[in-house]
């Protein structure tokens, strides 16, 4: 297994599971339905600034998918809420993004309900 760190709401966990696939942030509305049935869909986030994994998980949980739902790559502490917020489970990050941001910054991000301004103004 890697040695990849897996971040959620509780805090850090090793990586016991890989996903099934990850998907390039560029990936085609009209070939997410291939992968519905998978059990652990992972999105490749190849840069701090590349936010496209957001908008395809969204897109993915708009079809349907029910299953985990990972951000994998290059994400940080403060967009955490918004990987929430839009439909990931849990990020994987390396352990020096880790190191540089440890859990307790992560867990500061973990009441992203709290800060998702649609829900709380949603009737």
């Amino acid at each position: 297994m890697s040695d990849r760190i897996i971040v959620r709401d509780d805090g850090f966990h090793p990586l016991t599971e890989e996903a099934q696939i990850v998907l390039a942030p560029d990936t085609k509305t009209e070939e997410l339905a291939d992968h519905l049935h998978l059990t652990l869909i992972g999105i490749d986030f190849p840069s701090f600034s590349d936010g496209r994994g957001f908008s395809l998980a969204r897109r993915l949980r708009s079809l349907g998918y029910t299953g985990t739902l990972r951000a994998e790559g290059r994400l940080i502490a403060d967009q955490y809420a918004m990987a929430r917020r839009v439909g990931f489970d849990e990020v994987s990050v390396a352990p020096d993004i880790a190191e540089r941001q440890p859990e307790a910054q992560w867990l500061a991000r973990a009441d992203w309900q709290a800060w998702d301004h649609r829900a709380l103004h949603a009737g």
